[in-house]
């Protein structure tokens, strides 16, 4: 091996080191908490900061000092992190969004305070904890991932650990001591973090951004191994490590020399966007936090005061009118999440790739060196720049379809980091850019007033996205996804616009802070700034217009002081108390301001239902507050019908239906026919595979082998959300309603998705389920179980599908409103209509079905009458 070959390799193992022990933290945290610690770079940072102070301003040891930070300061961040911060949450029952944002609050925190403690340009002093040779490292590397590895599989600790995470609450009911597991995850996470800390400084820049921003692009490592396995990510790093350092040989010429350089410069970015893009994604639970209640509109007082604000600094002058000109810049940016985020429900880390695209591009296109256009004026090249970034959209939308929670969240995050590397920190792309303002609008009160217009532009833009059949199913789609989808919602479609829409706004506002601070500055769209957007926006208001206004004037007036960090530090603290109230700080003081509600009656008792297959004796439904009665039936069936089912042939019909999951048999070569005018039902005990066979009717479960034909047409590879849309509505086994949505415009949403659209049905629907009076205009979040039952099946016929599936639709029902679901349903099905019931209540079955089909174990194995075959799972469920 050559000396040359030889020391790049050795080089190459000292940076893999470093990687390997982030993966290991990262899978260690992961493993006890289920937390993808976002906040893992700013610990080895503020690590890296302290044993500097100690050493170079305090004057220890240099080995007491690193003890010190190693074994007390490191472990005793992850401690406090999980105290303060992680336990509420688990507690809580959090989902993993809420611990995401909780997360990237204490990144933004750390960042912040850091900056604000230790200045924000960049040391050079960072105390040598070990030699530039690898093997110290790599020994270090070693032991940890043997540790780890030994530990997780061969203790009680590492049983207690799987369990924790699997089940928290379950766990504790069998013994485990969760917080103390949790603690032990968080401090060995912590120090692992302290030591890459540490062991990079003396190597890479030392600031509050830029150390913590290189941890988090070796995230690649821990998401490689499935944030399982330590062996696989020490492999993957050393490997990446190597190839890296070895690619500096390497002399490309030609046109792609810039950028292949800067592929070889940046090899972990281009593995954190392979395995965030790539690979399966880690998490797989919704992204965002769902809001719990109703959205309440700002009062038009706060619009008005809003403006006033916003007019102010059109008297200022000076330094404090050019710090004002980059409010409503950022504000556009802002309200560029409010579109993804709000309105589409979706984690987006990306958003300051697009505000410098929109940047760049403006700059380049008046200067005339964007290829193929001419040289244009500054505010015809930024109208034009919106235009080019805007499909730009499609690099995180488009994972967004496949991925949730962390998976989308470092999907996003890795777009932002490619984006950065290989464009915005590259010479061949921005050197010799300057930016000016356009013809007229050179000063800063005229720039100011510019600003405004195009704010009240963006403004408007949002809106529109919030009204209307778009705004209606956007709101579906970010509510509940799955009940979207099965009101046939265009759910992916609708994901890309929001995406689409966002990065236009993004780049309408990077391109006007562009032109504010007459420079192309790429530090301005950092990807820490980003995180620092996402987590302002969401702790503000994401679901608001006037909550990115004053996100944009809080983060601009914090920071315009001598010590900068102030914004990212008050931010971080409100996203981190997201564990301290259900909801984040900003629904609490909100839910405080808003005026109690109306004393109610008390809760009507639900019926008492008998033992069934998976009830067991003495067990009752509970009704939930009062109920406003559904309308009884009178007349002919046909005046109970909100809308003809649609032509084109009537029934479904399953034929051999197939599901494996590993190697369990769900469905065994089910045959099933749904006729048209009759009501079928479903019933046997648990695990009998009903709800499998119910999702591959409904297109949310693909089978293995057989088919799902409606009218003779096969239906089986196409998604849910075309099956609605082709005559199959179904209905939850927990209500899939759209809780920031009001009763009417749940019921909207599910007549707007079919052709040709009845103007009459969503009228006709609501009066045939009891819900054209007042409580039309009440928002779903907050009814009772009973009503919002009729809510989602209102939704579901406002269709005029030809087939209905009911998953237990008499759950949490008392008995009144079980007869008059009965009496609807019958009426249904005598006007054509073809109803599927899987249910629990034998009882219910036995009066509503024309023919039931019993299953056991992935068959049916018995259909006819319900005098027939309904005592085989009585028989069943008896002791």
């Amino acid at each position: 091996m050559s000396s040359l070959t030889y020391d790049l390799t050795l080089a190459g193992l000292s940076v893999g080191a470093a990687a390997a022990l982030t993966g290991i933290g990262l899978i260690v945290t992961y493993r006890a908490t289920g937390v993808l610690n976002f906040a893992h770079g700013a610990v080895a940072m503020v690590c890296a900061y302290v044993l500097r102070a100690l050493v170079v301003d305090g004057g220890l040891p240099l080995w007491w000092a690193a003890a010190l930070t190693l074994l007390v300061v490191a472990p005793g961040i992850g401690v406090v992190l999980e105290r303060c911060v992680f336990r509420p949450l688990s507690v809580r029952g959090a989902d993993p969004a809420r611990t995401l944002v909780a997360s990237i609050g204490v990144f933004v925190l750390l960042v912040g305070g850091a900056a604000l403690l230790w200045g924000q340009g960049a040391r050079d002093d960072a105390p040598v904890l070990l030699p530039t040779e690898p093997w110290g490292q790599l020994a270090v590397v070693a032991v940890l991932a043997a540790g780890v590895g030994t530990v997780v599989r061969r203790t009680r600790f590492g049983r207690e650990l799987r369990a924790v995470v699997d089940d928290r609450r379950l766990a504790v009911l069998a013994g485990v001591d969760a917080d103390r597991v949790a603690a032990a995850g968080w401090a060995f996470g912590s120090f692992t973090a302290g030591l890459t800390g540490v062991l990079l400084a003396p190597y890479v820049r030392l600031d509050p951004y830029g150390l913590p921003l290189l941890v988090m692009e070796v995230m690649a490592v821990a998401v490689a191994a499935r944030m399982r396995a330590p062996v696989v990510a020490v492999a993957v790093a050393l490997g990446i490590g190597v190839a890296q350092s070895q690619l500096t040989r390497l002399h490309p010429s030609g046109w792609g020399e810039p950028l292949l350089r800067a592929v070889g410069a940046n090899l972990f970015v281009v593995a954190l966007l392979f395995a965030a893009l790539v690979l399966p994604g880690v998490g797989t639970r919704d992204a965002l936090p769902r809001t719990a209640t109703a959205r309440v509109p700002a009062p038009p007082g706060a619009w008005v005061v809003a403006g006033v604000l916003f007019l102010l600094p059109l008297g200022l002058a000076g330094s404090d009118l050019r710090t004002a000109v980059q409010v409503p810049a950022l504000g556009v940016v802002l309200l560029s999440l409010v579109v993804v985020t709000g309105r589409g429900g979706q984690i987006s880390l990306g958003q300051a790739a697009y505000a410098g695209l929109g940047a760049l591009f403006t700059a380049l296109l008046a200067a005339g060196r964007f290829p193929g256009l001419p040289r244009l004026p500054e505010l015809a090249g930024l109208a034009v720049a919106v235009v080019l970034v805007a499909p730009l959209g499609v690099l995180t939308g488009w994972p967004a379809i496949g991925r949730r929670g962390p998976a989308l969240a470092l999907a996003t995050f890795a777009v932002g980091v490619g984006v950065s590397r290989f464009v915005f920190d590259q010479p061949y792309a921005t050197s010799g850019l300057s930016l000016d303002r356009p013809a007229g609008f050179d000063g800063d009160r005229a720039y100011y007033v510019l600003e405004l217009l195009l704010l009240a532009c963006a403004l408007l833009a949002t809106e529109a996205l919030r009204r209307g059949r778009t705004g209606r199913a956007l709101a579906a789609t970010r509510d509940h996804e799955s009940g979207a989808r099965a009101a046939g919602v265009r759910v992916p479609s609708l994901k890309l616009l929001a995406f689409v829409c966002g990065a236009g706004l993004a780049a309408l506002g990077g391109g006007m802070l562009g032109m504010g601070l007459r420079a192309f500055d790429p530090a301005a769209y950092d990807p820490v700034r980003s995180l620092l957007w996402f987590a302002a926006v969401v702790v503000i208001g994401a679901d608001g217009t006037l909550g990115a206004l004053l996100a944009a004037a809080l983060l601009v007036g914090l920071d315009a002081g001598t010590h900068g960090g102030v914004a990212a530090a008050v931010i971080g603290v409100l996203a981190i108390l997201t564990g301290r109230f259900p909801n984040g700080p900003y629904e609490a003081l909100r839910n405080r301001l808003r005026p109690p509600p109306a004393p109610s009656a008390p809760p009507v008792r639900a019926r008492p239902r008998p033992p069934g297959p998976r009830q067991p004796a003495g067990a009752t439904a509970t009704g939930r507050g009062p109920h406003t009665r559904p309308a009884e039936p009178a007349g002919p069936h046909t005046a109970l019908s909100p809308g003809s089912p649609r032509a084109g042939g009537s029934g479904l019909a399953a034929r051999g239906l197939t599901v494996r999951y590993g190697g369990f048999v769900a469905l065994d070569g089910v045959d099933l026919e749904v006729v048209a005018g009759r009501v079928s039902a479903v019933v046997g005990p648990n695990g009998a595979g009903k709800s499998t066979l119910f999702h591959c009717l409904a297109g949310t479960v693909r089978p293995a082998r057989g088919t799902v034909s409606l009218g003779g047409r096969d239906v089986t590879p196409l998604s849910a959300q075309a099956r609605t849309r082709l005559g199959i509505a179904r209905t939850f086994q927990l209500s899939a309603v759209f809780p920031t949505l009001t009763v009417a415009e749940n019921v909207r949403v599910g007549a707007e998705q079919v052709r040709p659209r009845d103007p009459r049905a969503v009228e006709r629907t609501l009066r045939l389920l009891g819900l054209d009076g007042p409580v039309r205009a009440r928002p779903a979040a907050g009814l009772p179980t009973g009503t919002l039952r009729r809510v989602e099946l209102a939704r579901a016929l406002a269709a005029a599908p030809r087939v209905l599936l009911l998953d237990e639709p008499a759950a949490g029902l008392d008995t009144a409103e079980v007869t008059a679901l009965a009496r609807i349903l019958k009426a249904l099905a005598a006007d054509g209509m073809a109803l599927l019931v899987v249910e629990h209540d034998l009882d219910l079955v036995a009066g509503l079905a024309d023919v039931v089909h019993v299953m056991t174990e992935g068959r049916i194995v018995a259909s006819g009458p319900p005098g027939s075959v309904l005592d085989i799972p009585r028989r069943a469920a008896d002791p």
